[in-house]
């Protein structure tokens, strides 16, 4: 996709929670070669961490996360409170694409819903989707 420009992320922060090391390294090369500035968090607790501490611009966030999952996370964002960051825009992604599960996390207060596996151009989509113009 020919949109999908190093300038329309650049000063862009985003959090990644995602505990699968390959995906997490993959998805933050990727964000930073489109100029964004990434944080990765292995599980919910460094997730809640980085986000009340760093204040991005948005969270990708796995659902499947041990210990915590993605919608115990959620509610930790929200607890933050907008003076907190914790009204920062917040992706679901997860390998449970169905409908229900679409509906569930969009219901939770997620703002996307993304299955996995997605394309780049689905993954920038989503994002761009959810920035400020």
């Amino acid at each position: 996709m020919s949109g999908w420009g190093i300038a329309r992320f650049a000063g862009i922060r985003i959090v990644i929670v995602e505990d699968n090391n390959d995906v997490r390294t993959t998805l933050a090369s990727y964000l930073e070669s489109k100029g964004a500035q990434v944080l990765a968090s292995c599980d919910a607790f460094q997730g809640i961490e980085t986000i009340r501490d760093e204040r991005p611009d948005l969270v990708l966030c796995d659902i499947g996360l041990p210990d915590s999952d993605g919608f115990q996370l959620l509610r930790w964002i929200r607890g933050l409170g907008p003076e907190g960051g914790g009204s920062v825009p917040v992706i679901a992604m997860t390998a449970l694409g169905r409908q229900a599960s679409q509906e569930r996390t969009l219901g939770a207060g997620f703002q996307a819903h993304l299955p996995k596996p997605f394309t780049p151009d689905q993954l920038l989509q989503v994002i761009s989707a959810l920035l400020p113009h």
